[in-house]
């Protein structure tokens, strides 16, 4: 998910002591989830009732001071195996200001996949603070994340992430390693489609009649799945940044791709930014085939700690910070100043940008991988495969996929999975026209079988519209009035854009005189 910030990796990131490394460090996506259970196996809302539950409490959540409520129900962790291992789903309910309805909730699902929504908490009250003025926000841990039996992995390694080698890390033992530590869960029972029982469980539980669905990122694909199965529970849909269910996480190579020209045409097309970058596309074209001959050792300065230690500059680190920036606008506006700084064999200003994610996603990699080894890496074809392995970063995806997913055995999803799903809810669909995951031609692919909804690009946004633009009115105006019929994109296109870094610390040119006036790049801005 990325709240309208950025995504981790799209192969196993596993968490070494209190740092980070990455299989294919930072390269990957928005990740999407799942694995293996027949569209046949639902359980019935008898089973449903059924489920074991427990009591509400009042709780308090980071980042907010207010008293909410929050619980958890008790399902079976196999749905064919109701008297086998139980599990506990957990949910909060941020109440409605007003006290006003409770037949019906706005429940918000989070990305990743792996994040936990619960630990989103903050963020989904600010960006829905008209929304909750009149409905209860409710957000529910996904099995595998957060409080919902998480499936994380941990590995004992005390080597920097500066000096960490990726082309080094073992990705087939580690794998095994964080398989092996989870061995008192059945990692098959933690795809979307058992999730989403879960989802339904936790509504009947709290009695709501309706649910209007917000989904972001791969939340987007549970919300297609909560179409698909439950629609008449649904009062209306938004899916922001779209992934449409027939595509793969490795088709997000292509998505980068297009981020990163948009970035450079954004450069060219700036007065001031090309003036101070003009060369940025060679640039970044050769320090790309200077990293694919071998890594760049230095001694550094530690961005974070100011320590000595060494740098082993890779290309999956290099790439990978570049595209992680690529998620936030404010970040994005640095880019070219560390891509300019590296040309020129200064490495801490793209190290700076890789601090400013890291250990900032919370995704609990045993689910990720469960959901992507399932539900994207099992279905691809031989022409998928090899039409990834045209660039970088679809090699570096297939070479960890290749990897993890044969040591995790995830059996495939029913290919009926992947099918479009046909709808007449009233749905939103939000894509940011800059996004490096989730590129707005996806939105229109979901939008074909769709017959009552609209589709709005926001041309200044990244990925997650809500949380950069006014998307977020349009989005509480949908859940008012239950209709895409006067829902109106003007809004989305008021200039937000950022300027770009002309140095280390501001978007301001440095006057060659101190007489001269400082020019401001927003003045300039095309």
């Amino acid at each position: 998910m990325y709240h309208g910030q950025q995504t981790r990796d799209s192969s196993l990131l596993f968490r070494i002591k209190n740092k980070h490394i990455s299989i294919s460090t930072l390269i990957g996506t928005w990740v999407i989830s799942g694995l293996m259970i027949s569209l046949a196996t639902f359980a019935d809302d008898t089973t449903l009732r059924s489920l074991k539950q427990s009591e509400q409490k009042h709780c308090y959540l980071e980042g907010l001071s207010e008293q909410l409520t929050c619980g958890f129900i008790t399902v079976p962790e196999n749905a064919n195996r109701p008297q086998a291992k139980q599990i506990q789903i957990h949910y909060a309910v941020l109440p409605s200001i007003k006290n006003s309805n409770h037949d019906d909730a706005f429940l918000a699902i989070a990305g990743g996949p792996g994040q936990s929504a619960i630990d989103n908490a903050a963020f989904f009250n600010s960006t829905f603070s008209k929304i909750r003025q009149n409905r209860d926000i409710l957000l529910i841990d996904q099995r595998g994340t957060g409080r919902s039996n998480a499936l994380n992995c941990e590995v004992d390694n005390t080597e920097s992430t500066l000096a960490a080698n990726e082309a080094d890390f073992d990705i087939t033992k580690e794998t095994q390693t964080c398989l092996d530590n989870l061995a008192d869960s059945d990692v098959t029972q933690y795809g979307s489609l058992n999730a989403l029982q879960d989802f339904e469980a936790v509504r009947q539980h709290l009695g709501y009649q309706k649910l209007h669905v917000y989904g972001i990122s791969y939340g987007t694909r549970m919300a297609q799945l909560y179409m698909r199965h439950y629609p008449k529970v649904l009062s209306t849909v938004t899916l922001d940044g779209v992934v449409p269910m027939k595509r793969s996480v490795l088709d997000i190579d292509n998505a980068i791709s297009r981020a990163i020209k948009l970035l450079i045409e954004d450069c060219t097309n700036n007065n001031l930014c090309n003036a101070r970058y003009a060369n940025i596309e060679a640039e970044l074209h050769a320090i790309d085939d200077i990293l694919a001959l071998a890594p760049v050792i230095k001694q550094i300065s530690d961005p974070l700690t100011s320590e000595a230690t060494q740098l082993t500059m890779t290309r999956a680190k290099f790439t990978g910070a570049i595209r992680m920036a690529l998620y936030v606008p404010n970040i994005r506006a640095l880019i070219p100043h560390a891509i300019h700084q590296a040309a020129n064999g200064n490495y801490l200003p793209i190290l700076g940008l890789q601090a400013l994610n890291l250990d900032s996603t919370g995704i609990a990699m045993g689910m990720n991988t469960s959901v992507v080894c399932g539900e994207d890496w099992q279905p691809l074809t031989p022409s998928q495969r090899d039409e990834a392995n045209k660039t970088y970063f679809g090699q570096e995806m297939i070479a960890s996929f290749e990897q993890s997913c044969s040591v995790w055995n995830m059996p495939a999803v029913d290919e009926r999975f992947s099918a479009p799903v046909s709808s007449h809810i009233p749905t939103l669909l939000l894509s940011g026209r800059l996004d490096p995951a989730t590129p707005p031609s996806w939105g229109e692919i979901v939008m074909e079988k769709l017959t009552n909804a609209k589709h709005f690009i926001a041309p200044y946004a990244t990925h997650g519209v809500a949380g950069q633009s006014c998307g977020n009115d349009i989005i509480a105006q949908l859940v008012d009035t239950g209709s895409v019929s006067e829902l109106d994109s003007k809004c989305l296109h008021k200039d937000v854009s950022r300027n770009f870094y002309l140095n280390a610390s501001t978007v301001e040119t440095i006057p060659e005189k101190a007489s001269k006036p400082v020019i401001m790049q927003g003045d300039s801005h095309d």
